[in-house]
């Protein structure tokens, strides 16, 4: 009689492998590692991407252009939503707060969504201080005069620094500045320092010139 070939061991439905505990087998992780985050000009790129996107969508006629362009606010309401609370949970921690509005990005969503902590004019402020260590190289200063009606008036001396540029340069780099930092503003007007009044002694009113000493002849 021919010898039978051993019985295979019975299956249950999949082969037997390492024992599973609900996950794949693998490196045991406390949470999800950070990658590296986008360079500031690369999130300017997208963006502008992101801008002339939703001005395409725009100009579409049709049904699914309109979807696209709800879902777009939708998702945007619902970050919006979610700023706001990470907003009002940093309240507690002011350095925390601090970096956030110092965040180039994080401001302009912040802006964008209208949930910034700091008011108009606070931000205007910061603003002007920002520029100052530069604008003191080129001997220029700029001082936040007062904001009103949603406009700012800025006070721009220019310096003395023949290579530094003249009032106009100075002018529109603190304007620029200021809006970037708070682009709600209405206007920014840039005002010229008051002329130094030259104050003449009074005991040089009453002295006579030399020559007519004795009276005139």
């Amino acid at each position: 009689m021919a010898e039978r070939a051993p019985a295979e061991p019975e299956r249950s439905g999949r082969e037997a492998g390492p024992e599973r505990s609900g996950r794949e087998a693998g490196p045991e992780r406390s949470g999800r590692e950070a990658g590296p985050g986008l360079e500031d000009a690369t999130v300017e790129q997208l963006l502008a991407n992101l801008d002339e996107t939703l001005g395409q969508l725009e100009q579409m006629p049709g049904r699914t252009a309109e979807l696209a362009l709800s879902a777009v606010e939708t998702l945007t309401e619902v970050y919006g939503e979610a700023l706001r609370r990470v907003v009002a949970a940093a309240t507690r921690r002011p350095e925390l707060l601090d970096a956030y509005t110092g965040d180039e990005l994080l401001r302009h969503l912040l802006l964008l969504h209208g949930i910034h902590p700091d008011p108009v004019e606070a931000r205007a402020a910061r603003a002007v201080d920002d520029l100052a260590p530069q604008l003191r190289l080129q001997g220029a200063t700029a001082q936040l005069t007062g904001v009103r009606d949603g406009v700012a008036q800025v006070t721009v001396s220019s310096g003395s620094c023949g290579s530094c540029g003249g009032h106009d340069d100075v002018a529109e780099v603190v304007r620029r500045h200021v809006a970037t930092m708070a682009p709600d503003l209405v206007r920014i007007e840039i005002l010229a320092p008051p002329p130094v009044r030259t104050l003449i002694p009074v005991d040089t009113l009453s002295r006579r010139p030399a020559g007519l000493v004795g009276g005139a002849r």
